[in-house]
């Protein structure tokens, strides 16, 4: 009888309301997230962190957003639903973090402090850590968790490092100042924020094969929900290179002025894209170019959507 009238109270409480697809934005120079409610494109919430974080990506159980905060020496970790804070860890410089396609690793790209680490995804232990000169920045991995690869902006090379040890494979120059790193059918794509192209690496050896020509100041790559472009952006010239994933040729520029950096792709096909140098978020409808903008703090960075997470109502 008692667990009866436990069932029918339970069924009379009302429920939970659902947290509302959000677009959460870092603010690197404020120190914040601003959080926009994704159908009426407004700020709904402004987050504070602790003196300057960047990026920010989804924890392989989809239960936490995690947030970096390079200066702070912290990590931040978030309710992926509504923003909540579930905890913070002290960690050391994580400009940039990726998790391994495994779920069992998390390295960091230490920008100020010139290394990279690998941690132990569930625990957090430091596995290793290898000194990179310098300037460690974006980070991918082989498909299979074995090599983490890091570009280091301050000497124009990109290194391979062996995750089950924290040895060094390469290092090699492949362009002035890379930036975004993205593994692609077998090949690395490193955005050349010093020249206007993509350099395609060579995994086996850091040689570079060929340049894919983009933009002024090419930065970082995302490939589209179906796997079939990949959009480049070109901070310096204020422009998102659109370019064909399996023959990596450039098909179409879209004119996004203010530094784009980050990208997410929201349900209905738009781009939302982080505008480093104009405080705002730029919502693109990729066919015709059009653009609607979206103010928030002080150079914004990274750029993630809950409509990725799996937990999500």
């Amino acid at each position: 009888m008692r667990l009866l009238c436990r069932l029918l109270l339970a069924l009379l409480l009302p429920l939970p309301a659902a947290a509302a697809p959000s677009v959460f934005v870092v603010n690197s120079n404020d120190a914040t997230i601003s959080v926009i409610d994704l159908a009426t494109h407004q700020v709904e919430n402004t987050l504070p962190l602790l003196r300057e974080p960047h990026h920010l990506v989804l924890s392989p159980d989809h239960r936490s957003l995690v947030v970096g905060d390079t200066t702070g020496n912290s990590l931040f970790f978030l309710d992926p639903r509504t923003g909540a804070l579930q905890r913070r860890v002290t960690i050391s410089d994580p400009y940039q973090l990726r998790y391994s396609p495994n779920g069992r690793l998390l390295t960091t790209a230490g920008l100020a402090r010139n290394q990279i680490d690998i941690y132990d995804a569930t625990t957090l232990a430091l596995l290793h850590r290898v000194p990179a000169r310098s300037m460690p920045s974006h980070i991918d991995y082989s498909p299979d968790s074995a090599t983490v690869f890091v570009s280091l902006q301050g000497t124009n090379r990109l290194i391979a490092i062996r995750t089950t040890d924290g040895t060094i494979a390469w290092n090699a120059r492949v362009c002035s100042t890379p930036a975004g790193v993205m593994w692609q059918h077998g090949e690395i794509l490193v955005g050349c924020m010093g020249e206007a192209h993509i350099a395609v690496v060579d995994p086996a050896t850091g040689r570079v094969t060929r340049v894919i020509p983009t933009g002024r100041g090419a930065h970082t790559m995302f490939l589209s929900p179906d796997g079939k472009l990949i959009y480049a952006t070109n901070r310096v010239e204020g422009s998102i290179s659109v370019i064909d994933a399996d023959t990596l040729t450039v098909k179409r520029t879209l004119d996004v002025p203010g530094g784009p950096d980050d990208i997410d792709f929201a349900p209905d096909g738009h781009l939302w894209a982080a505008l480093r140098f104009a405080q705002s978020v730029a919502v693109i409808d990729p066919s015709t170019g059009a653009i609607e903008r979206i103010a928030v703090g002080r150079s914004p960075h990274g750029i993630w959507m809950n409509t990725h997470d799996a937990l999500a109502p």
